[in-house]
């Protein structure tokens, strides 16, 4: 038994030393900056403000205009300033009835939109979603793993008589499991925000920098729906943003949705998530700040605290996407929407 809960010990330390390395260098603060509109809307509340910021752009110009109940129509001779924009009016003259929820889905998952995550996470500011469900993972192996073995260990130690003034098996190890149990919840907690620390940092210098933008493109990006200048459209926007969305289901190499044919799995990359909690494409609920699974993520213990280490991943006015095609990011100015870069399509 003692050599029995030495290994119990041994390996609910080492598990957890494990998973506090992970987490930490998943969201280690390489410094760097929002270059553009796009990439602090996608900081601050992912593809649904991203898309949202666009359609104020177009609208607030003229170039589309937006009627009930919900339906979407570009004007003649409408033209796009950046790639998601384009992905916009695509993504509308492909669209059959022009609904306003189906065209903010349909771009979220577009390339152009996509890649903006892709290249925040290349440059350390977000955290990639394939690490987060692997931390989510091993947070509930050591949860469960340290709960399944307290209540064994109480279930080996009821009725035992050892004749000694030894302790119990359960005293022992109950410790070191219920320490275990409690580090994989904090580190849960910690593992949904998809911004790192200088992800979070970045948004904040950006939105000090062009607080006072009177365009809504900035205007939606930093603020949410409620910064909607045009009330008609606000109130579209908010619905749109409510309305439910397929539960997309992964599978292998492609991702399915409920009752529909199969999507390739890289244009739902940033838009996969457990169904529901806001984390995904399609929420966003109307509301202002910062959307639920991007900003947050800050953890209650000094254990799991994000570290910070060298210098930034990458500066000046260009930066790669991961994805194909690459992504060159001009500095917007308050003047306008300015997400600069290649459309993938």
């Amino acid at each position: 038994m003692n050599l029995f809960a030495l290994l119990l010990w041994a390996a609910v330390i080492i598990g957890s030393v494990l998973l506090i390395v992970r987490l930490r260098a998943d969201r280690a603060d390489r410094g760097g900056h929002a270059h553009d509109l796009c990439e602090s809307a996608f900081l601050i509340g992912g593809p649904p403000r991203v898309v949202d910021s666009a359609l104020a752009a177009l609208h607030a110009d003229g170039r589309i205009a937006v009627g009930g109940p919900g339906i979407v129509v570009a004007r003649p001779g409408a033209a796009p300033r950046d790639h998601v924009e384009r992905a916009v009016l695509q993504e509308l003259a492909a669209a059959p009835h022009g609904a306003l929820h189906e065209l903010r889905l349909a771009v979220m998952r577009s390339p152009a939109v996509q890649e903006i995550g892709d290249g925040l996470a290349a440059r350390g500011l977000m955290v990639d979603p394939e690490a987060r469900r692997t931390g989510r993972r091993d947070c509930l192996a050591l949860a469960f793993g340290s709960f399944g073995l307290l209540v064994l260990s109480v279930v080996l130690s009821v009725g035992v008589d050892s004749g000694s003034y030894e302790l119990p098996f359960a005293f022992k190890v109950a410790p070191v499991l219920f320490v275990g149990f409690l580090i994989a919840l904090v580190c849960g907690a910690y593992n949904t925000g998809r911004a790192t620390r200088g992800g979070r940092r970045a948004a904040l210098a950006y939105q000090r920098e062009h607080v006072y933008a009177p365009d809504a493109g900035h205007q939606v990006a930093l603020h949410g729906l409620r910064a909607v200048p045009d009330e008609g459209l606000r109130t579209q926007l908010i619905a749109a943003a409510r309305m439910p969305r397929p539960v997309m289901v992964r599978a292998g190499g492609t991702t399915r949705s409920s009752g529909s044919d199969a999507v390739v799995l890289t244009s739902l990359y940033w838009c996969a998530g457990t169904p529901g909690n806001g984390s995904g494409c399609g929420g966003g609920g109307g509301g202002g700040g910062t959307d639920s699974g991007y900003g947050g993520g800050s953890c209650a213990a000094s254990a799991c605290s994000g570290g910070s280490s060298g210098s930034s991943g990458s500066s000046g006015s260009s930066c790669s996407s991961s994805s194909s095609g690459g992504s060159s990011c001009s500095s917007s100015s308050s003047g306008g929407s300015s997400c600069g870069g290649g459309s993938s399509g």
